[in-house]
C-alpha cells in the first residue's frame, strides 16, 4: 500500500484499509520509538513544524518521531516571533516552508487552515489540529491505544464524554469508531452535544451512537471511557464555560460502577476531568496513550515520504 506523498488533513482522507496498514506499521516502529533499535531511514529528510497554536505532546512527539527516524525538523510555536507577525500570508508563509522542508507537520486555530496549507504546499502536508476541526494523528493514536489494549475494534463499546461540541479529537475518534465497527456511546451537557453532522456521518456508516447527559449511566457496560477536557479557549462566552466546567469527573467511585476491564483514556492536557488516584489504576491509559504518539507519528513520517523503515 503506497501512501507516498498523500496529505493527511483529516481521517477521512484515509480508507480502513490503509488505517489498519498505518496501524500495523506504528506496531513495528516501536523498538525504535523506545530506542531499543536505531534507523537512520530518513537522514538528510527535513520535517518543518509550524505551531501557530500551543501544543505540547503532539509537537514534541512529532520531533521525537523525526529524530528516531534520523532526519531533522525546523520550525516554529511562536508565530509573533515570525514573518506573520509583519502580515505574511499563511499560504505565504506555506509556500516559504515548502521550500525549505520536505513534510510539513501544521497547528492552526482556523478550521481548514490545514486543508489551505495542502492547497499550497507541494510537500505532504499533517493536520496536527485545526480549531474545532480536525486531528488525524491523533485519532489514529487513539485507535493505535485501543488495538494494543484491547486486539481489536469492531464490536467494542465507546464512550466519549465532555466536550463534544469544540473537541476536535472526538470528531476523527468518532467517525474512525464507526468506519472499524465500534458502538458509540456520547456523553456531555446538552451545550455540548457532538455536532449533528458528525452523529449523521456515524450514522451513514452504520453506526447507532447514543447521547447521554447521566455520566455513571452512560459507562455501565463500555469497554472504554475517552475523556476530554472543558476547553475554555473554544468558548466565545466566558459565561457559558462556567456553567459546564467540571460538569464530569473520573474517579474511584464512579468506576466502581464501570466494567473490571475498563480502560480510560484523554488526549491530554487535562484539567480536573480525572482524579490524580486513577493513574495508579490498570484502568489508565492516558500516558501510555500520549507515548505511543510516537510509534504512530514515525509510521506517518516514514509511509508519507516513501521510506521503509526496517
Amino acid at each position: 500500500m503506497n501512501l507516498a506523498g498523500k496529505d493527511l488533513v483529516s481521517i477521512r482522507d484515509l480508507t480502513k484499509d490503509e488505517i489498519f496498514f498505518i496501524l500495523r506499521k506504528a506496531d513495528e516502529m516501536l523498538p525504535f520509538a523506545s530506542g531499543e533499535k536505531k534507523t537512520r531511514a530518513l537522514e538528510g529528510k527535513i520535517l518543518a513544524t509550524l505551531f501557530f497554536e500551543p501544543s505540547t505532546r503532539t509537537k514534541m512527539s512529532f520531533e521525537t518521531a523525526m529524530h528516531r527516524l534520523g532526519g531533522d525538523v525546523i520550525g516554529f510555536s511562536e508565530p509573533a516571533m515570525t514573518s506573520i507577525k509583519k502580515g505574511e500570508t499563511l499560504a505565504d508563509t506555506v509556500k516559504i516552508v515548502d521550500s525549505y522542508s520536505d513534510i510539513i507537520v501544521i497547528r492552526h486555530s482556523m478550521e481548514g487552515a490545514a486543508r489551505l496549507a495542502a492547497e499550497f504546499a507541494d510537500s505532504p502536508v499533517i493536520n496536527a489540529g485545526d480549531g474545532a476541526g480536525r486531528h488525524p494523528t491523533q485519532c489514529l493514536l487513539d485507535l493505535f491505544t485501543i488495538m494494543k489494549e484491547k486486539k481489536k475494534i469492531e464490536g467494542l463499546k465507546v464512550a466519549l464524554v465532555g466536550d463534544l461540541r469544540y473537541g476536535r479529537t472526538v470528531h476523527s475518534l468518532a467517525y474512525a469508531l464507526a468506519l472499524l465497527g465500534a458502538e458509540l456511546v456520547f456523553v456531555s451537557p446538552e451545550s455540548l452535544k457532538m455536532p449533528k453532522e458528525i452523529v449523521n456521518d456515524c450514522k451513514e456508516l452504520g453506526a447507532e451512537p447514543r447521547s447521554l447527559t447521566n455520566l455513571e449511566r452512560a459507562i455501565k457496560d463500555v469497554d472504554v471511557i475517552y475523556v476530554t477536557r472543558i476547553q475554555k479557549e473554544r468558548f466565545p462566552d466566558p459565561t457559558e464555560y462556567k456553567k459546564v466546567v467540571g460538569s464530569y469527573k473520573i474517579d474511584m467511585d464512579l468506576l466502581r460502577h464501570a466494567k473490571d476491564d475498563v480502560i480510560v483514556m484523554h488526549p491530554l492536557p487535562r484539567v480536573n476531568e480525572i482524579d490524580p488516584e486513577v493513574d495508579r489504576t490498570k484502568h489508565a491509559l492516558y500516558f501510555r496513550q500520549a507515548f505511543y504518539g510516537v510509534p504512530v507519528r514515525m509510521a506517518l513520517l516514514s509511509l508519507l515520504l516513501g521510506v521503509d523503515v526496517r
